[in-house]
């Protein structure tokens, strides 16, 4: 017996059944809970309900399904989802986790190993195109449980570098390492509080105007739910669909105008703004922010006519120390107040952006591999890009060279040797600055004749790339949205009991990670999950919150009959009968 269970891996202790799997006679391994004490990470339990609600496994079975085998199909879903509250940063660093503890909150004997997980991957991921319709059943349902935040969508561009060699990407800038390096784009909308509906993976990126334009807009035409109808917005001419938030990587008046032909506010910041405004134009409103907390801001505001001739408002926040920060909206219902709230809350991207890379691995590859792009993909003519940077540069140098030029000084007391070297040397400066602006001249004459975009076939085969496998990716980063959406709505509960979001956020990883006591009672059909104490009094009260909140929610365990039932350590100790 010891020799078959360390043949068939650590912690496996349903042999039988293993056996009868592996031979085809068992389609997936019953869910079976054993009482056990203090197991480790089983603090994730408490995300269940909330992953259930969001639609973890609603739709799993409509669109996968594995081969008979040990694992069942919930089992890969409920795993990846409790490793990503749990910080594992990888699937590989499951290497290093006990497979058996992990295996008691999945009601098995063991987690799946690393290679099994990824084959089970494999399978599931085999087609994309269920993978994307997965996706976007969630989103659509996301969107519609929250029609008060889907008014107002901010979409931002996040750059997933990549170090590896099988593929040379095109280089583009990340702002948070200020550095220009290879990877894709992924283009992100999010809820004005930062909640995730969905992603568009770019690896030759177009920009966000090219991107918002073909993929994102039409798909949120048809998915945004509680749209005016037609007759709606023929009878109210100011009205709009939605509205569509981004930074100043958007700005195109053209645009702007052309999605208000399709009644799609923007807002944004002005790229150009003209001179500032005067300081008595400018009024002291008390404005909620989308944190909850209460400020006053600075507003002004005006009608401009943009270069198109297509006229939006201009919004002025001026700040104590005299800077205005410039806003465009075509969004002409919403108050001056809401106009400042709405773009300043795009940090809440930002910060999801920073929490998602930070606690779940958002920028980490799934799988190795690369895969051919459409020919007719349109990218940065590699040849114009390197004629930009030259010019760039030359451009740099020469705003050098005058500058010493105009710095030369001569004494007026000067000696005659003096008077020439002085003379010599500006006369050479200038000879150095006619030659420094021809050649940027005639740079930026190869710059315009050359063109800036080619189809990727028209490449030279040494210059043209592929595309990272994106596939597993897709599904597991989907997981990885439910399980922030799941902990956010625990902090939601939490925020009950605690003032702040950070504490609350904060207080909710804490259980996350905390050990936990499993007390199942067949006869009573419940599990009881008795969360572990926490480190100060107001914490305890806000788990006890936590735990009768999560109790109401009557969730049943996959798999089984067994009701949840959450308790702090303490209430009900497991019967020592019951333990290992």
């Amino acid at each position: 017996m010891v020799d078959q269970q360390a043949a068939l891996g650590v912690a496996t202790t349903r042999l039988e059944e293993r056996v009868a799997a592996s031979l085809g006679q068992l389609a997936a391994a019953p869910i079976r809970f054993e009482a056990a004490h203090d197991v480790p990470q089983a603090g994730v339990l408490a995300a269940l309900p909330a992953l259930l609600a969001l639609g973890l496994l609603r739709h799993s079975a409509e669109h996968f399904a594995l081969p008979p085998g040990y694992y069942p199909l919930e089992t890969v879903f409920l795993s990846i989802a409790f490793l990503a509250l749990a910080r594992v940063p990888s699937l590989e660093a499951l290497r290093y986790e006990p497979p058996g503890e992990w295996g008691r909150l999945l009601g098995l004997d063991r987690i799946p190993e690393v290679r099994t997980l990824r084959d089970k991957l494999g399978v599931l991921c085999a087609a994309g195109a269920p993978v994307r319709a997965w996706s976007s059943t969630l989103a659509r349902e996301w969107m519609a449980a929250q029609p008060q935040s889907v008014g107002t969508l901010y979409i931002d561009g996040h750059v997933r570098v990549y170090h590896g060699q099988l593929t040379q990407l095109p280089r583009r800038y990340v702002a948070r390492q200020r550095l220009c390096l290879r990877g894709t784009t992924d283009y992100w909308v999010n809820a004005m509080d930062g909640a995730p509906f969905f992603a568009v993976t770019q690896a030759a990126d177009p920009g966000l105007l090219q991107t918002l334009e073909e993929q994102i807009v039409p798909r949120l035409l048809t998915e945004v739910p509680g749209q005016p109808t037609e007759a709606e917005l023929k009878a109210d001419p100011w009205r709009a669909r939605f509205t569509l938030v981004f930074d100043r990587a958007g700005y195109s008046p053209d645009f702007f105008q052309r999605r208000w032909a399709q009644r799609i506010a923007v807002l944004t910041y002005h790229k150009f703004p003209e001179a500032e405004w005067p300081a008595e134009e400018f009024t002291s409103r008390k404005v909620r922010l989308v944190s909850g907390e209460e400020v006053e801001l600075a507003l002004a505001e005006r009608g401009v006519r943009l270069r198109n001739g297509f006229w939006v408002r201009e919004v002025r926040q001026r700040e104590e120390s005299g800077h205005q920060v410039s806003m465009l909206a075509s969004d002409f219902r919403r108050d001056l107040s809401g106009v400042a709230v709405g773009l300043f809350a795009r940090w809440c991207q930002e910060n999801f952006f920073q929490y998602m890379g930070r606690h779940y691995g958002l920028d980490r590859l799934i799988e190795y591999g690369t895969e051919p792009l459409p020919e007719a993909t349109v990218v940065v003519n590699p040849d114009w890009r390197r004629l930009d940077q030259t010019v760039r540069r030359a451009r740099a140098v020469l705003a050098r060279t005058p500058a010493q030029f105009g710095a030369l000084s001569l004494p007026a007391a000067a000696e005659p040797e003096a008077a020439a070297r002085h003379e010599q040397q500006k006369g050479q400066l200038l000879e150095q600055i006619a030659q420094q602006e021809s050649q940027w001249t005639e740079w930026k004459r190869q710059r315009k004749e050359t063109p800036r975009h080619l189809p990727l076939k028209d490449l030279p085969e040494q210059e043209r790339f592929t595309q990272l496998r994106t596939t597993k990716k897709h599904f597991v980063d989907t997981i990885k949205l439910l399980a922030y959406r799941a902990e956010t709505a625990l902090v939601q509960v939490v925020r009950e009991k605690l003032a702040r979001t950070d504490d609350a956020r904060a207080l909710v990883r804490q259980v996350l990670g905390s050990a936990a006591d499993l007390c199942p009672d067949p006869a009573a059909k419940t599990l009881t999950a008795q969360l572990h104490r926490l480190s100060s009094g107001i914490h305890d009260l806000a788990l006890e919150h936590l735990c009768a909140e999560l109790t109401a929610t009557e969730t049943v365990f996959p798999g089984t009959d067994l009701r949840l039932i959450y308790e702090p350590v303490g209430s009900a100790p497991i019967p020592r009968d019951q333990e290992f």
